[in-house]
């Protein structure tokens, strides 16, 4: 029984332990027992007591239940152990042989009958603690989705503002590293970050031979990224540099991402590229921003722009606009 209301008797229940309680207990001296054992304090019943002590013909069995039993059912809390353990007492009593005959067969009856309006009401509190574990799970489940919400949108608040400050750098060095930062940990937000700052060594001691800015993977397809913001637009030695990463990477892809846009010299190397089955797609930070701004989802632009490149063979398009 685990609902604490079962033990406020319902007038259902009470009635049924007024009709049960007398039958189980031979004598008014009895009940009083059988009140006592159930942990119910002689001050609750002392005139009671009095009354079977003076004068018992005057008070009967089930008067004597009724009375204790609206006592101790008056408040909530205070008797609450009494009206369990009596309960418990009626629901488990087997010792029927110590009735008297003429009560026996039906004390049986309403025993049973007690018990099944306790499982009864024990199905229905089972029913509601059910209820509202779910109701508690599905608002645990709710408030978890909207602490994710909250975290990652602040998270995006974070990237603008640290984006944006990125403008207002003169020095070109750090404005160029911090670029990297942002972006790998916008890259991180949406769990496409493989590697930040990827730096492969010579076997010999020959020091860096090689520095990717990010590795990025997007439906099982890895992307070596590359970041610069120059006065000037990117051209294609530039380009050449990172597709040499790329040609050297069995089933690698590339992206690059410019601050000041391409010369025509170096969106022609991105399409001879794709003739040598080698992808670098060609961003510039303004759509960044834009992304950013507009919350667009990134990974889905991503594969919208790597379509536009293999089928259009465009490796250089502007989606955003």
């Amino acid at each position: 029984m685990g609902d604490n209301n079962i033990f406020h008797y319902p007038p259902d229940l009470f009635e049924l332990l007024v009709q049960t309680i007398p039958l189980l207990n031979k004598s008014k001296e009895s009940v009083l027992l059988f009140f006592k054992g159930a942990g119910v304090n002689e001050s609750i019943f002392s005139d009671i007591s009095n009354k079977v002590r003076v004068d018992k013909d005057r008070i009967n069995k089930f008067y004597i239940v009724r009375t204790i039993l609206e006592r101790i059912n008056e408040k909530n809390e205070t008797h609450l152990r009494e009206r369990r353990e009596i309960i418990k007492r009626v629901t488990e009593f087997e010792s029927f042989s110590n009735c008297w005959e003429s009560d026996r067969l039906k004390a049986i009856g309403l025993v049973s009958e007690v018990q099944k309006v306790v499982n009864v009401k024990d199905s229905f509190t089972r029913m509601k603690q059910q209820r509202e574990t779910e109701q508690k799970k599905r608002a645990q489940e709710y408030q978890k989705k909207v602490d994710e919400i909250r975290k990652k949108q602040e998270i995006k608040d974070r990237i603008k503002k640290d984006l944006y400050s990125l403008f207002g750098e003169s020095n070109a060095q750090k404005r160029g590293k911090h670029l990297e930062k942002v972006l790998n940990f916008y890259f991180k937000t949406f769990d496409i970050l493989v590697k930040e700052d990827f730096k492969r060594t010579g076997e010999n001691g020959e020091g860096i031979l090689e520095q990717i800015d990010a590795i990025i993977e997007i439906d099982y397809q890895v992307y070596l990224v590359e970041m610069k913001w120059m006065k000037s637009p990117i051209g294609s030695n530039d380009l050449f540099a990172h597709l040499g990463r790329i040609y050297h990477r069995t089933g690698a892809h590339g992206i690059y991402i410019s601050a000041s846009g391409y010369t025509p010299s170096g969106i022609e190397a991105a399409k001879d590229a794709l003739k040598g089955n080698a992808l670098l797609v060609l961003f510039e930070l303004e759509e960044f921003v834009n992304i950013i701004e507009d919350e667009i989802d990134f990974n889905q632009y991503l594969r919208d722009k790597i379509k536009k490149a293999i089928i259009d063979k465009n490796p250089y398009v502007r989606m955003d606009k």
